[in-house]
């Protein structure tokens, strides 16, 4: 994809739409059109602005416009044996920078190599009264103080839209190998529990249909070590994590509800229809049971539930507090900080 720089366009776009109140609504790619269907207003787009500003191999950090997709990103990180630690989904090879750091969403390495907001270093955007603003910056150090940067990791659009973002990039490992485990779903939390006990180079689970996945990474002797200590056996489906990453397993198609559930990674299970990532942090779980149910049973495991395919809505003042001094006109991505935020 050649590289454009739209940022120009975008900030008089927002400017005016400030001064007619006019609402937008930001997409990129449209990779995840489930997390924009209740957004209000005339849509403006970030496809066009789009490539590698920098990217220093020896300082592991890369600097590129939020249109950007991933799938170049990773390849010109491959060349460097370099990763986004956080994993993100690709969806369909259609995600972008700026999608995946407004969404927030982490794959598989989320609880061993970091979150989205760990990996960001810095960003420039352009708030709601269409003014271009930067905070922190390329090198781990330049991110102490109040890190506002960090702060539009999974605002969704709704502080600003994202011109460009610095995020730190680690090694590929040495050696990968994910081993395979056939075990009931209570057997598979409590071995998780286990293995989070000891020392072993983890940096995915999946339990689905009765199997436990495990990836390990690093040396090639660490590796074979944390292997023998896992038991089981090697899994050679080299699209496995992909698929998990890109949350295309069957259980994601399927008509009856899927349910995300956020909890502690040794609390009770649903009865059925359940997968688990994250050592057990994070479920997800079909059903056909009342909203109001699947809520109970989050609130019992001291848990939080999401509708897997919907977009977030921010009901806490402090976002609403945010939201004012950023976009004080509501002008980006509105309807997803609730009015019952302000109480």
């Amino acid at each position: 994809m050649p590289e454009r720089d739209d940022s120009v366009r975008l900030t008089q776009v927002i400017g005016e739409a400030s001064s007619s109140r006019q609402r937008l609504s930001i997409v990129g790619s449209g990779s995840k059109p489930w997390l924009s269907a209740p957004i209000e207003g005339q849509l403006l787009s970030v496809a066009e602005h789009t490539g590698i500003i920098e990217y220093r191999p020896e300082e592991l950090v890369i600097t590129a416009r939020s249109g950007t997709p991933l799938r170049e990103i990773n390849q010109l990180l491959a060349q460097h044996r370099q990763r986004l630690p956080f994993e993100p989904p690709c969806f369909r090879g259609l995600g972008t920078l700026g999608g995946a750091v407004a969404a927030g969403i982490a794959g598989p390495a989320r609880p061993w190599c970091g979150s989205v907001r760990d990996a960001v270093l810095g960003v420039e955007m352009v708030n709601g009264l269409g003014e271009r603003l930067t905070f922190g910056g390329q090198v781990m150090k330049n991110v102490a103080g109040y890190d506002l940067s960090r702060l539009q990791v999974g605002a969704m659009g709704t502080l600003g839209l994202l011109l460009s973002v610095s995020v730190r990039v680690s090694p590929e490992p040495q050696v990968e190998r994910t081993q395979v485990l056939e075990l009931s779903a209570d057997d598979a939390v409590g071995t998780m529990r286990r293995w989070a006990r000891v020392s072993l180079p983890i940096t995915a689970t999946c339990y689905i249909d009765g199997l436990l996945h495990v990836r390990l990474s690093g040396a090639e002797s660490s590796v074979l070590s944390g292997a023998d200590g896992v038991g089981g056996k090697v899994w050679d489906d080299p699209l496995f994590w992909a698929t998990v990453r890109d949350r295309e397993l069957a259980l994601f198609k399927t008509v009856d509800p899927l349910w995300r559930i956020s909890c502690p990674p040794a609390a009770l299970l649903p009865a059925t229809d359940v997968a688990l990532e994250w050592g057990g942090a994070q479920r997800w779980w079909r059903t056909s049971m009342p909203e109001d149910e699947v809520l109970a049973y989050a609130e019992s495991v001291a848990g939080v539930a999401q509708r897997a395919w919907s977009s977030p809505v921010f009901t806490t003042p402090h976002m609403h507090r945010l939201k004012q001094a950023f976009d004080p006109h509501d002008v980006l991505n509105s309807g997803l900080v609730h009015a019952d935020a302000a109480a």
